[in-house]
């Protein structure tokens, strides 16, 4: 008799496991930033923007789900405010 599927795909996997391509600036215990998330500490905010303006997504700035909501929300208000950019303005050539 053959064996089923299940069996061969479960040795295959053991065999070769999967790595992420993306690695997380800060480790999972520790937070990616130091002080409060307010709306008026560009300093901090920054960190958390690409050079597009972009915000920056979870698994790459490292933090907790809750913190990322408060961050995204402090940038946006922020951008409403006129203390950041909504995008980079680029240079003519």
């Amino acid at each position: 008799m053959r064996m089923s599927n299940k069996f061969t795909k479960k040795k295959f996997l053991k065999k070769n496991p999967i790595t992420p391509i993306i690695n997380k600036k800060s480790k999972p215990g520790n937070p990616g930033f130091k002080g409060t998330i307010d709306y008026k500490n560009v300093v901090l905010l920054r960190k958390f923007i690409t050079v597009e303006g972009k915000i920056l997504p979870r698994r790459l700035s490292g933090l907790k789900a809750k913190q990322q909501r408060y961050i995204s929300k402090a940038i946006k208000n922020s951008r409403m405010t006129g203390l950041l950019p909504f995008v980079r303005q680029t240079q003519p050539f």
